[in-house]
């Protein structure tokens, strides 16, 4: 899940076209992904939120599929939060490498572990406010962990592929995630809020890749107007 700027191109819609965020659109946008992407989860495997926490703070700037690929052994050499939360330094360093930026990652992993057997009883907390409080956690992750984890729509994840999925669509016209996070709460219902973003991330690994969308496989093409568009 990795968060990043992407090309102000897609963002410049033409003066003539007009409503992207209204109801009508947002609910035939809606519509579409639920056709195309019924079924879309989290691709980050874990079995609870312990795990999912773990994994969401080894997505930063890496790929679902390495931090997979990390966390296959990981979990099982630190099968509980109190091995985690006493790993020694340098070896989880090691082991958690291949995901990038491993010394911030290792910081961040051992004191979340930490926190969450001396604060929280060893459970994952469930509101936004305390999960915040936990080291290397932000929104993203938190909405992640509250989504995936516990069924709270807290907010809306933002990735790159949110981001640049939601550009294209003229759904914001904003760079900065937290303000697209806004954005997309303003027009989607509460109840689409988790599923909206497993399926924009599905549909922008699948479909709407950056460099050169699919667009002739893309179900919402009739209505996109984005001007980087491949048909």
């Amino acid at each position: 899940m990795r968060l990043g700027t992407n090309r102000k191109t897609s963002l410049r819609v033409p003066a003539n076209i007009t409503g992207g965020t209204a109801p009508k659109r947002v609910a035939a946008i809606l519509k579409k992904l639920d056709e195309a992407y019924p079924d879309a989860v989290c691709e980050l495997r874990h079995k609870n939120p312990v795990e999912l926490l773990i994994s969401t703070i080894l997505s930063a700037q890496c790929t679902d599929v390495r931090v997979n690929e990390v966390t296959k052994t990981l979990y099982k050499k630190y099968p509980t939060l109190e091995a985690l939360a006493h790993a020694n330094p340098s070896e989880l360093e090691s082991d958690i490498r291949p995901t990038g930026f491993f010394r911030n990652k290792t910081k961040s992993i051992l004191g979340a572990s930490k926190m969450l057997l001396g604060n929280f009883k060893g459970e994952v907390p469930r509101t936004m406010d305390e999960i915040l409080t936990l080291p290397g956690v932000a929104r993203k992750t938190a909405n992640v962990v509250l989504g995936t984890g516990y069924g709270i729509a807290s907010g809306v994840v933002v990735d790159t592929h949110v981001q640049r999925v939601s550009q294209r669509l003229d759904l914001t016209r904003n760079e900065e995630p937290k303000t697209i996070e806004q954005d997309l709460i303003a027009i989607l219902p509460k109840n689409k809020w988790i599923q909206f973003s497993h399926q924009i991330i599905w549909h922008g690994r699948r479909v709407c890749i950056a460099r050169k969308p699919r667009c002739i496989e893309c179900n919402l093409e009739r209505i996109c107007y984005s001007t980087d568009k491949t048909i």
